[in-house]
């Protein structure tokens, strides 16, 4: 049985919505929330390290009954279904779709697997296309095919996991999480925009990306983000308080106040400091996986007991020298590594069609070239990136290999608060992807058809979600603005164990800045 990392999505479930569970998930769920009171531990030492200062809970968790469920999961035949053979991206770029969960070894590709006759690219079209790995459509559907064909569909196991993962329980923790996402991005932009805070940086469009991945991972895996992976953290337990606090730089802070904002770092959940240099976190990802790969042979641990590192990027960060000296590193060094590259179509104002050549494929199709697995995913769908992430992962422990995801996506906001992406995207490309991509409502969708949420109260269902996590990201928010802001005496700390003299030699002239003029800082 495949294990999912429910944490921060246990957090605030409104007690007016029971969760139906099959009776045989019991033991899953049960080990769920021992895992949720694990985090919830590790979340509250980051969070106070002065112990006289109060705690800041997490929120009580989700009461789970154990009833049998009136919508078990239902393999759908293909003749049921009319599937689309394709989806157009960025630039006019069209990809074949498949809903065959398979990483690609760097031999298969190089003896032509994707020109094959009898897979889903054997259109002329799409031949030699990397194609993208699909469960969800955008109607809610899900086409999941039987495994006992002759085809490489999902296997038993996979087919067994999915079941779990389409369970009432946990769409409905996905859901709320992915709003809860979305509400906080667009309270705190606008607190930029007030003034209130210096910077901020929205994720949306990418929801399913980050609720899909970070259930798939465990603690133990440890996380390298770029600066668009707030929901890696919030699954994982980050608080809404912590998330502000990082943002208003204040004595909470688990940065002490010497970062932007949206430069997370939590320790307890394993998640590295974010850096904001492009690329600096891959080299950084694979040397911490070869030491974890060291350590784990060193002390014999069994593969199911391993974590691998996994790290983040956009498209446009994979144009960095650093990305490909980290992968030719992975590869040499055979470091479980998960490269985690979220192609949304535009670096800051550089669309795909001038970040790579057209005659490419995509970051993807550099894969075989560093001779690393990979697999291409539709990063709008939250199970269909959960089933790569976790296969990337198992690929990665069991055979010491770095592997590549590319998830192809759209930023439906602007790059961060100092773009404006009107300027160089036409505004009905926004629109439409919002229209027709909303990772949220996709997830929504197959709620629906799956009688998660009645037919009639689909939208005062979001409604009063969205209003429960607004007073929420508001009263975190309230409580972070309303906190001092850290003690200068951290400013100069955390680099050298010991000052050296030119540190200390700016801390004096610090301190003589602000006693000549008192009247201009509040400290």
């Amino acid at each position: 049985m495949m294990r999912y990392n429910c944490i921060a999505a246990l957090q605030r479930y409104s007690s007016s919505h029971r969760i139906i569970v099959l009776k045989q998930q019991q033991h899953y769920y049960g080990h769920m929330k021992r895992r949720w009171k694990a985090s919830a531990t590790a979340a509250a030492h980051d969070q106070h390290e002065d112990a006289q200062e109060g705690h800041t809970k997490l929120e009580e968790a989700v009461r789970i009954t154990t009833q049998a469920s009136p919508s078990p999961l239902k393999l759908l035949k293909p003749n049921k279904l009319k599937l689309k053979d394709s989806v157009t991206y960025t630039g006019n770029v069209i990809l074949p779709l498949t809903f065959d969960l398979k990483i690609v070894q760097p031999r298969e590709y190089a003896n032509g697997i994707f020109h094959r006759a009898g897979n889903d690219c054997n259109n002329n079209k799409f031949s030699g296309l990397w194609p993208v790995f699909r469960i969800l459509n955008e109607d809610g559907s899900c086409p999941v095919i039987p495994f006992n064909n002759n085809k490489n569909h999902l296997n038993h196991q996979q087919i067994q996991a999915m079941e779990e993962m389409q369970s009432e329980a946990m769409t409905h923790e996905m859901y709320r999480c992915m709003i809860r996402l979305s509400t906080m991005d667009h309270i705190l932009e606008s607190a930029q925009r007030q003034g209130r805070i210096s910077f901020y940086l929205q994720c949306r469009g990418e929801e399913a990306i980050h609720i899909g991945s970070a259930s798939a991972l465990t603690l133990k895996d440890t996380i390298f983000g770029q600066y668009r992976e707030q929901g890696i953290l919030m699954w994982r337990g980050f608080t809404l308080e912590q998330f502000t606090d990082q943002c208003f730089s204040n004595e909470r802070d688990l940065g002490r106040g010497r970062q932007m904002p949206v430069h997370y770092v939590s320790k307890a959940l394993n998640f590295h400091a974010i850096s904001s240099p492009l690329c600096t976190q891959l080299p950084h990802a694979v040397g911490a996986a070869y030491r974890m790969k060291l350590q784990y042979q060193r002390d014999n641990i069994d593969v199911a007991n391993r974590g691998c590192a996994v790290v983040y990027f956009g498209e446009g960060a994979a144009s960095e020298g650093d990305f490909h000296a980290a992968c030719n590193f992975a590869a040499t060094l055979r470091a479980p590594v998960v490269f985690f590259c979220r192609n949304n179509g535009y670096a800051i104002s550089t669309p795909t069609t001038s970040q790579y050549s057209p005659n490419a494929d995509g970051i993807i199709g550099r894969a075989p070239g560093y001779g690393i697995p990979g697999i291409r995913v539709d990063g709008n769908d939250v199970f269909a990136v959960h089933a790569a992430t976790l296969a990337a992962k198992e690929l990665a422990l069991s055979e010491n290999t770095p592997v590549l995801i590319e998830a192809m996506t759209y930023r439906m906001s602007h790059h961060s608060t100092s773009d404006d992406s009107t300027q160089y995207r036409d505004k009905a490309e926004i629109e439409r992807w919002k229209e027709e991509g909303d990772p949220i409502v996709r997830l929504q969708n197959f709620m629906r058809k799956r009688g998660y949420i009645d037919e009639d109260d689909v939208e005062a269902f979001r409604a009063r979600i969205a209003k429960e996590e607004r007073m929420a990201v508001m009263a975190a928010m309230k409580k972070s603005e309303a906190k001092k802001k850290p003690s200068l005496d951290t400013m100069f700390e955390d680099v050298y164990g010991n000052k050296p003299p030119h540190l200390l030699r700016q801390e004096e002239e610090m301190r003589a800045h602000l006693a000549k003029y008192p009247e201009h800082y509040k400290v």
